[in-house]
């Protein structure tokens, strides 16, 4: 079986009317993996894998809005093609394709997206467009006009190390896109279809002084057992919310990997079970937890500026009637595509990933908290002592927040938990009291910084080389650019401000070499 030809057989399920039932399946990754799985056990596609595209290319659905991916993914169908066995799926399954296939959002809600087990929330479209391109092999396509409809493929990617590192087109310039470069010539298939095109879109006419509305947006589940309805933090959120992000992030970095390894490709349910679990391959850095530093790694900000020109360009010639193309200059596209990838690789990739108060299952705020007077001078730096342990997984991370929580709350009797946030050897950082408000984690100086606290006793060892890179180098930036912490912040460890070990004679001795650390005079 020819695991691109599942695929297709996947987002072609999505575009068959529904059943009548909605699914009852959970929105979550395993969800996925499993449908997956029974496609891969049980669906027949001829040899030469072309059944499942060509099949694909008569659901009007996806083919018709969607030029950029019909036009370099999909292939024109073959006289010796057959119809893949539609019923092969369970209905619960074919329901839940139904939903997760498409993505949307409308309405204060995001559809088309799960659950994964690192606790991010993934879209599922961009996800599977991204494994696709990399099953047929990261390739340059050409923008010439006289070859539209035809040249669509090139050379195979030779290593996943020199994908990610050097270069991704002819075009690829050291440089960002500006108005005396050179009209493009190609695109890489892989990086217009994940990232590129979606950018590029979103930024039309947008201002260029300000990130347009919702640029990363998270959301909350109606519930993390079960999970159906996810209801975003922000209303006016675009189409690039967190969880389209994280599934287009998560093709393009499985994409370029696909397309570096030898045939016959891995079933794509073991790929997405070891990415979204232990790492694929056993390599735990290859995974969904770390992608925004896969994704650093995975293309340039000029190589990606590059991309969402030359994917506006395209676009262009394949749509000349599209309202927010119109009468755009190539200068306009590569100013686009340059502030675009500006705001996608400080605002996201330049950030961490924070699961929201939602994700790990917070208890409400008792009474009404204070707000802050933004930007902050301060940054306090706790270990939490007890859980002692590092929570290496989103499980036992969640669980150790709430744990401490109740103990904030029902013990010391505090409003709520009392850090600002709380970072995790998971990859992740936990919202505490968040950028707003006033916490409880040093006292006599909580209202002029923010208090983060590693979850261990780091009293005779170290947090992870990630967790510490969050604390020293990745927050402090992130919150400079937005505005919350101001540029010659001062940084201390807790004991230094009150009578406490905090944070531990290993992890004080190591913030004593960071910058911004500050000595205390007596």
């Amino acid at each position: 079986m020819k695991a691109w030809g599942v695929l297709w057989i996947v987002l072609g399920l999505s575009l068959w009317p529904k059943p009548g039932t909605a699914s009852s399946l959970p929105m979550v990754m395993d969800s996925i993996i499993q449908a997956l799985e029974e496609l891969e056990q049980k669906v027949l596609v001829t040899e030469a894998g072309v059944t499942a595209s060509a099949w694909i290319l008569s659901a009007k659905n996806y083919s018709s809005h969607n030029s950029l991916h019909q036009h370099l993914l999909l292939k024109a169908p073959s006289q010796n093609t057959t119809e893949p066995d539609t019923h092969s799926l369970s209905p619960e399954l074919q329901a839940l394709i139904s939903e997760v296939a498409q993505h949307d959002v409308r309405d204060g809600q995001e559809y088309g997206v799960v659950l994964a087990p690192d606790g991010s929330t993934v879209a599922v479209k961009p996800l599977l467009v991204g494994l696709e391109a990399g099953l047929q092999g990261r390739s340059v396509a050409n923008l010439s006009s006289d070859c539209l409809d035809t040249c669509d493929t090139g050379a195979i990617w030779p290593g996943l190390k020199d994908a990610f590192t050097n270069v991704s087109s002819p075009d690829a310039g050291a440089t960002l896109p500006n108005d005396k470069a050179k009209t493009p010539t190609t695109v890489d298939r892989l990086l217009a279809v994940t990232l590129a095109g979606d950018l590029g879109l979103t930024f039309l006419h947008r201002s260029q002084t300000w990130s347009p509305p919702g640029l990363g947006i998270e959301g909350c589940w109606d519930q993390l057992s079960a999970p159906r309805v996810f209801t975003l933090l922000d209303h006016k959120a675009s189409r690039l919310t967190m969880a389209f992000l994280n599934g287009a992030l998560d093709g393009a970095l499985l994409g370029a990997h696909l397309s570096r390894i030898p045939k016959p490709h891995p079933p794509l349910s073991r790929l997405l079970r070891e990415y979204y679990g232990a790492g694929v391959d056993g390599d735990p850095a290859f995974r969904s937890n770390f992608r925004r530093q896969n994704g650093v790694a995975l293309t340039s900000a000029p190589t990606l500026a590059q991309q969402v020109w030359e994917a506006l360009v395209l676009l262009q010639k394949l749509e000349p009637g599209h309202p927010r193309l119109q009468n755009m200059s190539q200068k306009q596209l590569a100013q686009v595509a340059t502030f675009a990838t500006k705001e996608f690789t400080e605002a996201f990739l330049g950030c961490p990933a924070i699961h929201p108060r939602c994700r790990w299952g917070a208890a409400p705020y008792r009474g009404h908290p204070t707000p802050l007077r933004l930007p902050l001078g301060l940054l306090y730096v706790h270990h939490t002592y007890v859980p002692a342990p590092p929570c290496t997984t989103f499980q036992s991370c969640a669980a150790d927040m709430r744990s401490m929580q109740r103990f904030h709350q029902n013990v010391r009797g505090w409003a709520d938990i009392g850090y600002s946030f709380v970072v995790g050897s998971d990859g992740y950082v936990y919202q505490g009291r968040g950028w707003h408000w006033v916490g409880a984690h040093t006292l006599g100086y909580n209202s002029r910084g923010f208090g983060v606290a590693f979850v261990g006793n780091y009293t005779g060892s170290l947090p992870s080389e990630a967790a510490l890179n969050t604390v020293r180098d990745v927050l402090p930036s992130c919150a400079i650019r937005a505005g919350l912490l101001r540029p010659d912040y001062k940084l201390f460890g807790h004991r230094q401000l009150g009578k406490t070990d905090c944070p531990g004679n290993a992890l004080f001795n190591l913030l004593r070499t960071w910058p911004h650390f500050t000595v205390v005079e007596n």
